[in-house]
């Protein structure tokens, strides 16, 4: 009897079996879609997709519809938010995770453990989203709940650094040191903050101490300028109701500016300003101008002890400019000027005259803190012409 009931079951079998090889299975996975149907199974998707089609994706939008069932219990709607956002966060999906573990924080469940856990694991997400200042706030709104959180103490620190904040950054560690001393991490973490908090520190003490010389240092300056009676030229705007007429010894309608530091201000390429050496002797930045020819020449470290003559022998010596064609700029056949804007007049030079002599006289202004020299070739027609109708007086 076992014997007949055996072979039954085996020739039933037998056909069953028989039937897979003449019917194909109506849902199964060809070799060219199974890559893409398995895409489609929760279980097995690398990376969830950016919109949910029912259609497309049935049993994804099943979950997604059971973890946002508004007729659950708050705290079973949060922890599957929170799931949710874990998910997205191991596909670095920063973004979407942030918005899962905010929408579970707005359920208020109650639960302070939960609401800890939403608020750590969102500020690792703007961590890795370079969220700094978003990041320590969460941490610091999870160690309000729960001060001894060791993941909100450790982001707390972390965040702290990433601002350079390393004094805050050091009392996070402290804190958290008090509540878990042994922790390496946090170990480790307040001795980056601590060496950047001294570094810091000390480069403030270096940066106060430079500012102090820089300044001693332009205080002393204008102490030598305001005593030397040279006197700088800045426009300031006119005084409301006021006169701009000044008496000629106290300079120009657009006024002499207080002896200050945007008087010394080089307007030139090489932002050379005048200085004042060991010796206290000063050295300006001087622009010999050339109006012939439309030419310039920069001094940048002209002393105001040596004469004019000693520049103009160095630039007109046995090498003449390329632009002087008729080789006629050599130093006994230059004439040197300044000009009075105000007064429309042009003030001769003796090139054996010392800048200081120059700088000190009553019409003489330095501009943007460079004096400038006109240089003409003497007797030339151009040199006629250009002073034409000008009024011409000597140092």
């Amino acid at each position: 009897m076992a014997s007949s009931e055996q072979h039954d079951s085996e020739d039933g079998m037998d056909e069953f079996m028989d039937k897979f090889k003449i019917h194909n299975y109506k849902n199964a996975f060809s070799e060219d879609n199974w890559q893409e149907e398995f895409d489609k199974i929760p279980m097995f998707m690398k990376e969830a997709p950016e919109e949910i089609d029912p259609q497309k994706y049935p049993e994804l939008a099943c979950l997604q519809a059971i973890i946002h069932d508004e007729d659950r219990p708050p705290e079973e709607q949060a922890r599957s938010l929170k799931d949710e956002g874990n998910a997205f966060f191991q596909e670095k999906n920063y973004k979407k995770a942030i918005l899962s573990y905010t929408a579970g924080l707005k359920k208020k469940c109650g639960n302070q453990e939960l609401d800890t856990v939403l608020l750590t694991n969102r500020a690792a997400a703007h961590f890795h989203l370079g969220n700094m200042r978003s990041a320590l706030n969460d941490a610091g709104a999870a160690k309000k709940i729960k001060p001894d959180h060791l993941k909100a103490l450790t982001r707390g620190a972390q965040s702290c650094i990433e601002l350079r904040n390393f004094a805050e950054a050091v009392q996070w560690c402290d804190e958290g040191l008090k509540l878990h001393p042994t922790d390496k991490k946090l170990q480790e973490l307040r001795a980056v903050a601590d060496k950047h908090k001294r570094a810091t520190e000390r480069d403030a003490r270096k940066a106060k101490i430079k500012e102090k010389k820089l300044h001693a240092e332009k205080e002393a300056l204008l102490t030598a300028i305001k005593d030397r009676g040279i006197k700088l030229f800045q426009s300031v705007k006119p005084r409301p109701g006021g006169s701009d007429r000044q008496d000629e010894d106290e300079g120009s309608s657009a006024a002499i500016s207080q002896l200050n530091l945007d008087g010394l201000s080089s307007q030139e390429a090489t932002g050379a300003q005048v200085f004042l050496d060991e010796q206290r002797s000063l050295h300006w930045p001087v622009l010999f101008l050339y109006p012939e020819h439309q030419q310039t020449d920069f001094i940048s470290a002209f002393s105001e002890n040596n004469c004019f003559i000693d520049h103009l022998a160095v630039m007109f010596g046995e090498e003449l400019p390329p632009w002087d064609v008729d080789r006629k700029y050599h130093p006994n056949n230059l004439q040197l000027y300044f000009e009075d804007e105000e007064k429309d007049t042009f003030y001769q030079v003796n090139p054996e005259t010392s800048l200081l002599k120059v700088l000190q006289h009553k019409r003489f202004f330095v501009k943007s803190g460079t004096p400038s020299i006109i240089v003409l070739v003497r007797s030339s027609s151009f040199w006629k012409q250009f002073l034409t109708g000008k009024k011409i007086r000597g140092l």
